[in-house]
């Protein structure tokens, strides 16, 4: 049979064949289309999402935490030290001359006032002892002639100039006898006891022990230190501030401020008093704020950066150390969950023991065995920290805290790491890069 070749038919058979691939082609690409545009927006974000196990949590010294309320921006910058007030501080000395016959104290120690912290010999001791018995007896000899030519002045036996002559003596030996008296209680000398050549040096205040600046034997005079004592319970710092800011410090307003040399602790006070005149002729006057924290963890003479609130205005911060930068953004961890590993592995055991011959389980684990050779890191049996890497923007920093802005709304719970931000990061980067993965 002759077949007849007709080139419509061919055109139009080969136009429908073009078509329906064409309609086909473009069926796939928009099933695909949803899941690409999922994963793309997925890497825009930047949320990924991190594993740890149990050691490696413990390694990186994980902290957990949430958002503080700090005022970063309407505050005003100071620094200064801490300070003790005059009163909170003594210098030990004797009022005469003598020898130091022992010590009951080392530096450091903590001592009560009234408290024996030395003994001093010395010869005045036992002079003025002398001196106040004996004008102890004239006062005794004289009241009694005073109190007799007053009584024959008064009869007129007597002239009047012989009763003001004792007047006079009486009146000059009672004076005398109440000063030896207070010399004596202000060496520690009881004048009602026998005479004494050592007596006690006792501390004027309560406090902790400084400086010992004596020895067994050393030989003290009037005025030389012999032990210094420090209070630290009025502990308070002195903010130095410009006269540019002054008219914004008031009374009752909020300290926040950390030791320079020291770690991060944030120490909180109040603002008692600001001063009326420039501090060695700088343009900063000095602004005195009591310290509200355990005071006896500070000493006089810590240098300290302070922030005084001037304004109302508070944000969400965290600590610098709980952000992370990557691919030229900001970004903090949550953690989403803590899991127990090992169940699975635990069933699988048992299987292998329930009485199955090795030659049926044999392929089994060799593919097992060869799959934990494959260079991969493989968790071990305990707990798993999962993470999720949460992009924010960041705004003011004061005081080692930054103000944090999520670019997603978070759980009003989320426990966020603000200690060890930096390790979890770093092991993101090495599973990324293939260094190995967390199975």
């Amino acid at each position: 049979m002759k077949l007849e070749y007709n080139p419509f038919k061919i055109m139009l058979v080969t136009t429908a064949l073009f078509l329906l691939a064409a309609c086909g082609k473009k069926e796939e690409t928009s099933t695909d289309e949803p899941e690409a545009k999922k994963e793309a927006a997925h890497e825009e974000s930047g949320n990924k999402e991190v594993e740890l196990n149990e050691a490696q949590y413990s390694s990186a010294g994980v902290v957990l935490g949430t958002f503080s309320p700090k005022n970063l921006s309407e505050v005003i910058n100071a620094n200064g030290y801490t300070k003790l007030p005059p009163q909170n501080q003594a210098d030990v000395s004797v009022f005469v001359s003598g020898i130091i016959k022992s010590i009951a104290i080392i530096e450091g120690q903590s001592v009560r006032k009234g408290q024996v912290i030395a003994t001093v010999e010395s010869p005045e001791f036992t002079r003025i002892q002398q001196d106040y018995l004996t004008s102890k007896s004239n006062l005794e000899f004289l009241k009694l002639e005073f109190e007799r030519q007053r009584v024959l002045s008064e009869e007129e036996v007597s002239a009047k100039k012989v009763f003001q002559k004792t007047k006079a003596d009486y009146e000059i030996e009672k004076a005398r006898y109440s000063s030896l008296s207070k010399q004596l209680q202000t060496m520690n000398i009881n004048p009602n006891r026998g005479a004494v050549a050592t007596v006690p040096v006792v501390a004027p205040i309560s406090g902790s022990i400084t400086e010992v600046n004596i020895k067994i034997g050393s030989t003290v005079s009037p005025g030389q230190a012999l032990v210094n004592i420090v209070d630290n319970s009025q502990l308070h710092v002195d903010l130095l501030v410009y006269e540019k800011d002054l008219q914004k410090v008031k009374t009752g307003q909020n300290v926040r401020f950390v030791l320079t040399n020291q770690d991060n602790t944030e120490i909180s006070g109040k603002i008692f008093s600001v001063g009326k005149a420039f501090e060695n002729e700088t343009k900063s006057v000095a602004v005195h704020a009591d310290i509200e924290n355990d005071k006896q963890q500070l000493i006089p003479g810590m240098y300290v950066n302070a922030l005084i609130d001037v304004g109302a205005n508070t944000v969400n911060a965290l600590p610098v150390d709980a952000v992370v930068k990557a691919e030229g953004r900001e970004f903090i961890f949550i953690l989403e969950g803590v899991e127990q590993e090992g169940g699975h592995d635990a069933e699988k055991d048992h299987a292998h023991d329930d009485g199955h011959s090795h030659d049926e389980t044999s392929s089994h684990d060799s593919e097992k065995d060869h799959s934990h050779d494959d260079g991969h890191a493989h968790k071990e049996s305990g707990k798993s920290y999962h993470f999720q890497r949460i992009e924010v923007k960041t705004g003011t920093a004061q005081l080692g805290y930054v103000q944090i802005t999520p670019l997603q709304q978070l759980p009003a719970d989320a426990k966020i790491v603000t200690k060890g931000a930096y390790y979890i990061q770093s092991h993101l980067l090495k599973s990324e890069g293939g260094g190995g993965h967390d199975h």
